[in-house]
């Protein structure tokens, strides 16, 4: 799928992707600056939209890691397998509310997310961030991109804690919440 099919339908489907452009370099290197992917056995992320994160992640991670990429937009999807065709990449539709359908018993060392919570229903939200707490190893960190300040204080509900960054270098700017 093109860039300009990938922006229609960001566009097409705001509601769901939260988004008025796909995550920009600056913003996807500053999330994962809170990061040791190249230590991690598993990683979680989700709402995988274009790959940007995607390709950031893959660029630090071990090869003999899993990344398990969530994705509710099929079109994303089916872009996102041919462009990331390894075998320990799994590229999944399904809503990140079912991450532990995945795991198996096992733990994430982070979850890396985009997610935008302003337009989840607040069950589903509390579902996500409920199983993504149960989910990570001791050590683990949950690292969320939103566009609101005031996030900080669901974050809060679920992590001991939680810290804010911000990044100019997005349209439209952003946080980083990196929460333990």
């Amino acid at each position: 799928m093109s860039k300009s099919n990938l922006l229609l339908e960001l566009y097409s489907n705001i509601g769901t992707t939260g988004a008025l452009t796909f995550s920009s370099k600056s913003l996807v290197n500053k999330m994962l600056s809170f990061t040791d992917l190249s230590h991690a056995k598993v990683i979680l992320e989700l709402g995988g939209g274009d790959g940007s994160i995607t390709q950031g992640i893959i660029d630090r991670m071990s090869p003999d890691a899993e990344l398990l990429v969530f994705e509710i937009n099929k079109s994303f999807c089916e872009a996102m397998k041919k462009q990331f065709p390894q075998e320990n990449v799994r590229i999944i539709n399904d809503s990140a509310e079912n991450i532990d359908l995945y795991l198996h018993g096992r733990e994430a060392d982070y979850i890396l997310s985009s997610l935008p919570f302003s337009f989840i229903p607040k069950e589903a939200t509390d579902q996500i961030l409920a199983k993504s707490r149960q989910s990570l190893t001791p050590s683990g960190k949950y690292i969320q991109i939103c566009y609101s300040y005031l996030l900080k204080n669901l974050f809060k509900k679920y992590f001991d804690r939680v810290e804010a960054k911000f990044t100019l270098k997005n349209l439209p700017p952003a946080f980083v919440m990196i929460c333990k």
